[in-house]
């Protein structure tokens, strides 16, 4: 047993009355057994295949402090936090560290029997729907990470759209780190879209303070019979922040998932997405865009899982990497037995810009049926010269011109995005990253490094 993890089974043995004090009973319920499996797994070594480019015991070793006893964190998000997208309208909420905003909610009504609230409250008001799906995809027993967060985590973001419910307007949440000392936070989201519902979410990651942030976060998402579910996540803190969220995802027949993963700004990111079909005609979109430099760290690791046939799974990453920045994707597509007729497409394509940058890719597909369409691929390269050269040649300087071909590069992924409004939103973001201006955000008070 190391260091990094004695602590947390200290932390836990010691104080696991206050942590459920502070809880609900259905999270309580999951969390000794949470504890059993995290103290016989230990951390996953970079031995561990699906962990072999991120240390995760170098990340989990410091001693970060938890706010277990709940105490009230002085902040008014609404106003230190003015990104808002133009022409988007959302429904507005906000998490605090690993706490949901009740001060202040939105005005805008959701369609009725549409649930946005606390975890901890949704166990209270509808005990019998949480304790159905929390924790039942988000298994403990196959990842120390998610074993860990479920016996931390006390409050968090439930979400449920009832049968046959589609609602227009995006819902979206921040969350902000707020701390006047170095904190880690457990943040536990659980969505649930039943049969025929449809919803679009948006999940803005910022900081307000200049401290050491250990997030951990774990987001299960159902995605009912004929449901349709797009989960847009963008990443935009600093370097003293380190992120690991897990993505567990199950969809129904002729359900439709599309998710989008921004990384602009961050210190070290590690995302793992598990998605698995359990419904024939389902389909599933997994794109994901990575902006570093200085000697930021992004990781992401996806598994899809066909399980049954008839199903459709397009995965597009991209990566553009400077300075000292490590960049890795792992993606596994694994079709089982009898799982005929299905689709897939996985894609990874990364520029490396300077020659202290690093970038790890391994796409992989795992068949064992034999009436599919699958297909994988990875490219590495740089800038190519040619087309500098030919823009040169029309009076736009190196520098612009580079500029130019790296927008244009990640704008791939960017239009995969549905919302017109948050794509132009990303657009405008991402020129602003590539031209060094996004930490001085006109319309925000945070500020970034």
């Amino acid at each position: 047993m190391t260091q990094a993890e004695q602590q947390y089974i200290d932390l836990y043995s010691q104080t696991r009355q206050m942590i459920a004090g502070h809880s609900a009973p259905v999270l309580n319920a999951l969390r000794d057994k949470a504890f059993e499996d995290f103290k016989r797994q230990g951390f996953p070594s970079r031995k561990v295949e699906r962990y072999k480019y991120t240390d995760m015991q170098e990340l989990f070793a410091p001693d970060y402090g938890l706010n277990i006893n709940r105490i009230d964190i002085p902040v008014n998000p609404y106003d230190v936090f003015h990104c808002d997208v133009p022409n988007l309208s959302t429904s507005l909420y906000f998490v605090v560290n690993d706490q949901f905003y009740k001060k202040a909610l939105p005005k805008a009504q959701l369609p009725e029997g549409v649930v946005v609230e606390s975890l901890c409250d949704a166990a209270h008001n509808h005990p019998d729907l949480v304790e159905k799906y929390y924790g039942k995809i988000a298994k403990t027993e196959e990842d120390a990470v998610t074993a860990l967060n479920t016996m931390l985590a006390q409050d968090g973001l439930f979400v449920y759209v009832p049968k046959n419910v589609k609602v227009d307007r995006a819902i979206q949440v921040v969350n902000i780190l707020r701390s006047d000392v170095d904190l880690m936070v457990n943040r536990r989201v659980l969505i649930v879209m039943d049969e025929g519902s449809e919803a679009k979410f948006l999940f803005c990651d910022d900081s307000a303070d200049d401290r050491h942030f250990l997030g951990t976060q774990v987001i299960e998402a159902y995605v009912g019979d004929n449901a349709g579910l797009d989960l847009y996540c963008l990443e935009q803190t600093h370097e003293k922040n380190t992120r690991v969220s897990n993505v567990y995802v199950e969809q129904q027949a002729n359900s439709r998932f599309n998710h989008n993963v921004i990384t602009l700004r961050n210190g070290v990111t590690r995302n793992k997405l598990d998605l698995v079909f359990k419904g024939e005609g389902a389909e599933c979109w997994c794109n994901g865009c990575v902006i570093a430099d200085h000697s930021e760290h992004v990781d992401n690791n996806t598994l899809i899982d066909h399980q049954v046939g008839h199903c459709d799974s397009h995965e597009l990453y991209k990566y553009v990497l400077d300075g000292q920045a490590v960049g890795a994707f792992a993606g596994r597509v694994l079709v089982r037995h009898g799982s005929q007729k299905t689709t897939s497409q996985e894609t990874n394509q990364n520029l490396v810009m300077t020659k202290t940058a690093r970038m790890y890719t391994q796409p992989m597909l795992e068949i064992y049926a034999d009436d599919v369409k699958c297909a994988h691929g990875s490219t590495v390269g740089q800038l190519n010269d040619a087309a500098l050269f030919y823009m040169q040649q029309r009076g736009i300087d190196e520098h612009e011109a580079k500029l130019l071909l790296e927008f244009a590069f990640v704008g791939e992924v960017i239009d995969q995005i549905k919302l017109e409004p948050l794509r132009d939103r990303l657009h405008h973001l991402v020129e602003k990253r590539f031209r060094g201006e996004l930490g001085n955000c006109e319309n925000c008070k945070i500020k970034k490094s």
